[in-house]
């Protein structure tokens, strides 16, 4: 059954939302390992998720397709016998639906605990008139504009003319 949350008339060009919120609810089951996501600076924000028992080369982080995903294999170590195996040690995979700009800075394990900085960058806001021919009057064009972050910016018209 798919659910369409998006079906406004007004809502034009969301099908991207749409399925980055799909991928989220699949996600949200699996509560191994567990982790906490925190501000730890204005534009910073770190996920750590416990992963006791996990050796670096048995962890991986990952950017695929807009998703930070972590995944985890310990290798089987049949040289011990376990009378009673309380610490999971089976594999697994996390995925975070990352917004467009966002970075990853660094990753590190320490006392089982993996900890990923993320870095969420300033938007950059951009101002655009959008001009309205009419029959008699000439067209517009729109030069090229270039805005820095947390700026507005500005367009300059210039007038096409025809035959001069």
């Amino acid at each position: 059954m798919s659910r369409t949350y998006f079906n406004s008339p007004f809502l034009l060009g969301f099908d991207q939302i749409e399925r980055v919120l799909d991928r989220v609810a699949k996600n949200a089951g699996d509560g191994y390992p567990p982790y906490n996501i925190e501000q730890v600076g204005d534009d910073i924000l770190r996920i750590t998720l416990a992963v006791a028992g996990f050796a670096k080369h048995d962890l991986s982080v990952t950017v695929e397709d807009s998703q930070l995903v972590i995944a985890g294999e310990q290798g089987d170590d049949g040289e011990r016998d376990f009378i009673h195996r309380g610490i999971a040690s089976r594999r697994f995979r996390r995925a975070f639906v990352l917004a467009d700009g966002i970075e990853i800075t660094n990753a590190s394990l320490t006392n089982g605990l993996l900890n990923i900085d993320l870095a969420r960058p300033l938007p950059n806001v951009a101002i655009r008139r959008i001009e309205i021919d009419a029959e008699d009057e000439p067209a517009l064009e729109a030069a090229p504009l270039e805005a820095s972050p947390g700026k507005r910016a500005t367009i300059k018209l210039a007038t096409s003319k025809g035959n001069e």
